[in-house]
């Protein structure tokens, strides 16, 4: 049965009549308020099955604009020309597509038809009324031009909040866009007052975001266009973003970066986060959890000074207290990076950029010699690969360091927030292509080109050239850099079958960099007892013993693809036996082994990402192919014939 849904009063636009005041003369003026196309009314019949549903959102959407006029009498002179388009109506405009497209979702769970043409209802203006003018359509034309420069260009009516259950994360309750309206407010507190302060420093710094591509697990076929298209928009809402960070620096008040920026960020990214959820639920596959705690980005100084200063009065004021707050109800804990700002703060504090790292903790070492043998090796069959080829690629000698990551943030300057190690390819950095890569010298005898990078190691309370550089102090990770001992490059044989060719700029991650993240294998032992591995763990290694670290690489390819949108699922492990999964064949698996000499006890950590506490479990490697043919034929010869070759 269908019900008629009651339509809402649209007189006075939501939060218009508190900008409604009287003047002098008994005449009623208005202050400019915010107008958006009535929805209700353009959906006829409700499901009953939708009715609440529906209800629910109509009343965010009423919220919404509430919050959005609240905004608007507040900042009131604040922000250059663009500043209400960029700070107001911009994030207005993705939170009512979110919500809209909750709408369509909403009948079409309950089987009826969704109502067509919600999505022109997102956009809303400004009136200005004490003249009679309407300043909304010089604002909408500030929004063409904004909504370009805040990414919708890129993002579009797509960012529409596809399914932009993005909102539905702040809160189908009504909570979320009043929070996320707060968050605004409340996020200025937590992160603008930092970025207020840092560009009152005069740095325009660099906007970072959590990494996504590592959290998706494996992707399915039918959605794997669709999640490589939403984690391309969400590098492109970073780089414009960053763009207008740098053309905008030192605009506004204090809280214009986290208004007009920040904020309309996260939003973007809720957005599309959220699409990648209804990609994975489209092709009948599980949505992976916790994306929506991945849409906050926040502002690293690039002047240590200033920035610093700013951070280590507001950080604990602003995260503790608003921090928690807005994102907390938004369902956001991934203010993380927010909260990170504010611990950058604090740590700024130190004054010479002496940041103190937030982990490891005691728990997270175990003494190697308590762990019992847990290394299985499957035997290898009569059909079976035997061989191994070595390369030497040094130990970075030449101390190659950046904090990047081509893979998985490619054009993303800092986009690791940990520094890596590299040997092999010397030119490896965000800019790189399989062209540059191709021209550039390498540290590999052989003459192969491939690149390899994992984090450094480092011993924790010495100094270290980057205390006061992204990458390294500014992002908790700080200490000496430890060079291992020794590196060992080896591709060995399949157990069961003889290998193929892996084919030129195959790319590779093992490991995980994130807490909870998919294929967390990275292993850490001790010489001498190779045969217990730790993942979870440091070791604590006798005298007379070294660390190692220990990254076996996947080496099931799909016979396709030389990457995937998550950079997982076009390779895997072998199964129990040491055979590939059916549609993978084997080729050469890759293991880096990595030795060092490490301070006594519990003084050394791996890095990471500011949030993720140098956690063992986050260590990882990357791999980019760049032998050319005849170079793998002779990697798979030596396997496939049983040898033993460098």
């Amino acid at each position: 049965m269908l019900t008629a849904l009651a339509v809402l009063s649209s007189g006075l636009t939501a939060g218009a009549a508190d900008a409604a005041t009287s003047g002098a003369s008994g005449t009623t003026a208005f202050a400019p308020a915010i107008s958006c196309p009535s929805v209700a009314d353009r959906l006829d019949q409700v499901p009953d099955r939708a009715q609440a549903e529906v209800q629910r959102n109509l009343q965010q959407l009423e919220s919404q604009i509430a919050e959005a006029n609240r905004r608007l009498a507040s900042s009131a002179g604040q922000g250059g020309p663009n500043f209400v388009q960029n700070a107001i109506l911009g994030p207005l405009k993705d939170k009512r597509t979110a919500v809209l497209e909750r709408i369509q979702i909403a009948f079409q769970r309950a089987g009826a038809q969704a109502p067509t043409g919600l999505r022109g209802l997102a956009t809303c203006t400004v009136q200005d009324d004490g003249t009679g003018n309407n300043n909304g359509d010089q604002n909408n034309g500030d929004q063409n031009n904004g909504d370009q420069n805040n990414g919708d260009q890129g993002d579009g009516n797509q960012n529409n909040g596809d399914q932009g259950n993005g909102d539905q994360n702040n809160g189908d309750q009504g909570n979320g866009d009043q929070n996320n309206g707060d968050q605004n407010n409340g996020d200025q507190g937590d992160g603008n007052q930092n970025n207020g302060n840092q560009n009152n420093g005069g740095a325009a710094g660099q906007i970072v975001c959590p990494e996504v591509a590592d959290r998706l697990g494996q992707v399915p076929d039918r959605a794997q266009a669709e999640v490589q298209r939403n984690l391309q928009q969400l590098e492109s809402q970073i780089a414009e973003a960053n763009r207008r960070l740098a053309s905008s620096a030192g605009q506004g008040g204090p809280n214009f970066v986290q208004n007009a920026i920040l904020g309309p960020l996260k939003d973007k990214r809720t957005a599309t986060l959220e699409r990648i959820q209804i990609a994975f639920q489209r092709a009948g596959a599980q949505a992976p959890t916790s994306l929506r705690t991945l849409a906050s980005c926040d502002l690293r100084n690039g002047n240590p000074g200033n920035g610093n200063n700013g951070n280590g009065n507001n950080g604990n004021n602003g995260d503790g207290n608003n921090g928690n707050n807005g994102d907390g109800n938004n369902g956001n804990g991934g203010d993380g990076n927010n909260g990170n700002g504010g611990n950058n703060g604090d740590n700024g504090d130190g004054g010479d950029g002496g940041a103190q790292a937030r982990g490891p903790v005691p728990e997270d070492f175990v003494d190697i010699r308590s762990v019992q043998p847990n290394v299985r090796t499957p035997r290898t069959q009569q059909n079976g690969s035997r061989g191994t080829f070595s390369v030497d690629c040094g130990r970075n000698e030449k101390r190659i360091f950046n904090s990047d990551n081509v893979i998985v943030a490619p054009g993303v300057s800092n986009g690791a927030q940990h520094t890596h190690d590299y040997v092999g390819n010397e030119s490896t950095n965000n800019q790189s292509t399989n062209e540059s890569l191709l021209a550039a010298s390498t540290t590999c005898r052989n003459g192969d080109k491939s690149t390899h990078y994992w984090p450094v190691l480092r011993a924790l309370g010495q100094q270290e050239f980057d205390a006061n550089r992204r990458g390294g102090g500014l992002d908790l990770n700080v200490g000496k850099i430890l060079t291992p001992v020794s590196v060992q490059i080896t591709f060995k044989g399949n157990p069961t079958g003889k290998v193929v060719a892996a084919p030129q700029f195959l790319r590779i991650i093992t490991g995980n960099a994130r807490v909870g993240g998919a294929e967390a294998n990275a292993g850490w032992t001790c010489t001498g007892f190779e045969n217990r591995q730790l993942t979870d763990k440091y070791p604590l290694c006798p005298r007379g013993s070294r660390l190692v670290r220990v990254f076996d690489f996947q080496s099931c390819w799909d016979g396709q693809n030389v990457d995937s949108a998550n950079h997982r699922t076009h390779v895997t492990f072998p199964q129990a036996d040491g055979g590939c999964p059916q549609g993978f064949q084997p080729i050469p698996a890759l293991e880096h082994r990595l030795v060092y000499n490490v301070p006594q006890g519990p003084n050394f950590a791996v890095d990471t990402f500011p949030e993720e506490l140098h956690k063992p479990v986050t260590d990882h490697s990357d791999f980019i192919n760049l032998m050319n043919e005849q170079q793998m034929g002779q990697v798979v010869d030596c396997i496939n014939s049983g040898r033993r070759c460098r």
